[in-house]
């Protein structure tokens, strides 16, 4: 593998983007599909790959919508069945991202939880329900980095297949 020739450069280049893109389903402000999905794209159009290369690239396009659609829709539905509002997750959110910065990595779950928690123990009351809520969250919240994972590394297990292939 000789680093100098200009489509092994790319390779590793796509090979990284897609690996921040799998972090990134971890860490705040890393987009992890488009990140995924932009490696391919640099694969595909600067990595001398050919047809394949863009056949690859449109099934990673459609895991990566279908993964990014899932992604929002099966946790919100979760969450209505539950009767979580959608404000609550926002407070969850914004605590949360607060919390990062305060107690770094740590202090962006408890943030979370923090923030769902209050804004149920506001909406509904001393009367233990903030605690369900609260949980019903977590797991939305789960699910939905689950899902996002599993497209990432969908899109991962495409692109490796495109390389061993071209």
């Amino acid at each position: 593998m000789d680093l100098t020739d200009s489509q092994t450069a790319v390779t590793v280049v796509a090979g990284l983007a897609i690996l921040a893109g799998l972090a990134g389903v971890v860490v705040p402000g890393l987009p992890a599909l488009p990140l995924c999905w932009g490696g391919v794209l640099v694969w595909a159009i600067f990595g001398g790959a050919g047809t394949a290369g863009w056949a690859v690239f449109a099934a990673a396009t459609v895991v990566a919508a279908g993964g990014f659609v899932i992604k929002y829709a099966w946790p919100g539905r979760n969450l209505k069945q539950a009767g979580v509002p959608t404000s609550t997750l926002l407070a969850g959110g914004v605590l949360g991202i607060i919390g990062f910065f305060v107690v770094p990595v740590v202090g962006l779950v408890l943030g979370f939880v923090g923030g769902v928690w209050a804004a149920e123990r506001l909406r509904l009351g001393s009367n233990g329900l903030a605690w369900p809520s609260t949980v019903q969250a977590l797991k939305a919240a789960g699910l939905s980095m689950l899902v996002e994972f599993l497209a990432g590394v969908i899109i991962a297990a495409l692109w490796v297949a495109g390389l061993l292939l071209t």
